[in-house]
């Protein structure tokens, strides 16, 4: 998991419920072009990418057309309270979008289905 957000009691937040229920935080960023930055350098990508939108230096659509053209097969999943951005962030290759403040049911359960398309042969 790779959480993309500038605010930091959101990441705490995600990184928290997502360990608790068996989930590997393997990075975090503060703003997209931290986030393209650090994907380049993975060796291991992660499964799944939880981005915000509204961010300092790079906004998550660029970022996510970034890391998309990177690994096409990258599954982001947006989280931002911006629903305005929901048509734009999809038709830029995220596999979701959940509008904040969203069910944190909502957001394992976008996770659970990313991770088994990504299993399936």
């Amino acid at each position: 998991m790779f959480l993309v957000d500038d605010e930091k009691f959101i990441v705490e937040l995600y990184r928290d419920i997502l360990e608790a229920h068996g989930h590997e935080v393997i990075d975090v960023a503060s703003d997209g072009e931290e986030a393209v930055r650090k994907y380049k350098k993975m060796k291991e990508k992660p499964v799944v990418i939880i981005m915000d939108q509204r961010m300092p230096v790079r906004d998550g659509v660029s970022a996510t057309q970034e890391i998309l053209r990177i690994n096409p097969d990258a599954a982001i999943f947006f989280g931002s309270a911006d629903l305005h951005i929901e048509k734009e962030a999809l038709a830029a290759g995220a596999k979701g979008f959940l509008l904040k403040p969203f069910r944190i049911e909502e957001l394992l359960a976008a996770i659970e289905d990313a991770e088994k398309k990504r299993k399936k042969p």
